[in-house]
């Protein structure tokens, strides 16, 4: 399943670079691109998945980015 989601407060294009970067390590996540340009994130993740790897990639991206919101 690949799905995008609007990001709120993502300061600068090195923080997109960074957050992708650590997204991109989860286990389950078959994909992930964050365009700081467009202020999105595109996750890619089994179906069966799908849920449980989104809250951890929002987890995660609240300890990297605290300023940075995921508009599910």
């Amino acid at each position: 399943m690949r799905k995008s989601y609007r990001l709120d407060e993502i300061d600068c294009a090195n923080c997109a670079r960074k957050l992708q970067e650590e997204l991109a390590k989860l286990d389950g996540v078959d994909a992930v691109s964050v365009n700081f340009m467009t202020q999105k994130l595109t996750l890619s993740a089994a179906d069966d998945r799908f849920d449980d790897v989104l809250g951890r990639v929002v987890a995660l991206a609240a300890k990297i980015e605290p300023d940075c919101e995921i508009i599910r």
